[in-house]
């Protein structure tokens, strides 16, 4: 996925040379998370988690290579992008509730909290090192060929490999991480159950909604890099690449951070504090101008965002029924469809009055708006109490 990132990030500026149309083909990928992810949770909680996995990863193998013939024969285009966008996102949405709800399948229930800062540690890693494989291996391939459809293509052929080989791996999970149930699955009841717990139990209903913001604004950095790099930067592939490993290197330090505070009392006051430092974090890396300062501050960010996120999926699963707890993560994964709502905005605003004042733009609104519903919201109130 991290070289996905990259290897489309790079194409699609290079074939457009647009911002809005970064922001297109993260739509395409996000959307069918907003509509199949809580059918997605309503999968996770009838049938093998552990299957749901092994297939999911192995048709997003058979997409990358299908896109890698597109692209290495020279028929893509914009419009397969997006139409790649759509599959990856719809088998996602479909898979990731099920990623989530197998943890407590796997370990015992005192060690959930740090089996999450763990698997957010092993995603993390993966961060660090593949954006620069795939930038370099693109920069080296192409030579100096922005349009290069071989290195792109080559890439992709990566992408499919890990993919089908990470779905091999999967079948060494050990638990099948299904409920047995005797009733037959009724989605519309399934769904509106999920909906219901969510709107009942106020630490929840916060901690959804401290997705979506941040969702919406915290991740406009990683959308919009591609653009940044060349422009401001003057940055190339491999540019790009370092970049995102240095976002990876922070996120790992993030899921570490995460473990550490794992006895904290007031867990949801610290992930408020982590959310208003990551959009501090975002408006000042719209005034870097140069690699020094623009690696520090990425390295941040993703220290931020990583700490945060997971924090509150652990606190999302500690407050949640186990029974409920595939379709409350499908929910989770919903706020990550809701970036269209503000990267579209945020992606005209770039290509209007340039990427790094509409990144400082989106830094500045996740702060404003996490601070209001602080001061604003009793449920958000209510999670910073100590538990």
């Amino acid at each position: 996925m991290n070289m996905q990132q990259v290897a489309r990030g790079w194409f699609v500026y290079e074939l457009t040379e647009s911002a809005l149309h970064l922001a297109l083909v993260l739509v395409s990928f996000t959307l069918p998370q907003v509509l199949l992810s809580l059918l997605g949770g309503v999968v996770a909680d009838r049938f093998s988690k552990r299957r749901i996995i092994i297939v999911a990863q192995f048709l997003n193998g058979i997409a990358a290579l299908a896109m890698g013939v597109l692209v290495l024969t020279g028929i893509a285009d914009f419009v397969h992008f997006i139409a790649f966008g759509v599959l990856s996102g719809s088998i996602l949405a479909l898979s990731f509730p099920s990623r989530h709800a197998i943890v407590p399948a796997l370990v015992p229930e005192r060690l959930v909290f740090s089996a999450i800062a763990l698997n957010s540690t092993a995603m993390n890693t993966a961060r660090v090192c593949a954006p620069a494989v795939a930038g370099l291996l693109i920069a080296w391939i192409a030579g100096g060929d922005t349009t290069s459809n071989l290195a792109v293509g080559i890439v992709y052929f990566v992408i499919a490999g890990l993919y089908i080989g990470a779905s091999t791996i999967s079948m060494f999970i050990s638990a099948a991480g299904s409920v047995q149930s005797k009733r037959r699955v009724r989605i519309k009841e399934d769904m509106l159950e999920a909906l219901r717990f969510v709107r009942r139990h106020p630490s929840v209903w916060a901690l959804v909604w401290l997705a979506i913001v941040p969702f919406m604004f915290g991740h406009s950095v990683n959308t919009f890099l591609p653009a940044f790099n060349e422009v401001v930067l003057q940055g190339g592939a491999d540019n790009l690449g370092i970049l995102l490993s240095f976002l990876g290197v922070g996120a790992i330090f993030g899921s570490l951070t995460l473990a550490a505070l794992s006895h904290l009392r007031r867990k949801g006051a610290v992930l408020i504090g982590l959310l208003i430092a990551w959009g501090v974090a975002i408006l000042a890396f719209g005034f870097v101008s140069s690699n020094a300062y623009a690696f520090a501050l990425i390295t941040l960010i993703g220290w931020l965002s990583s700490s945060s996120m997971a924090m509150n999926r652990a606190l999302t699963q500690m407050h949640t029924n186990t029974r409920l707890l595939g379709r409350v993560m499908s929910i989770d994964m919903m706020a990550h469809g809701m970036m269209p709502l503000s990267v579209v905005p945020i992606g005209i605003l770039a290509d209007t009055v340039g990427t790094a004042p509409a990144l400082s733009a989106s830094g500045f609104m996740l702060v404003a708006i996490i601070i209001g519903m602080l001061y604003f919201s009793p449920t958000v109130r209510h999670l910073t109490k100590p538990r």
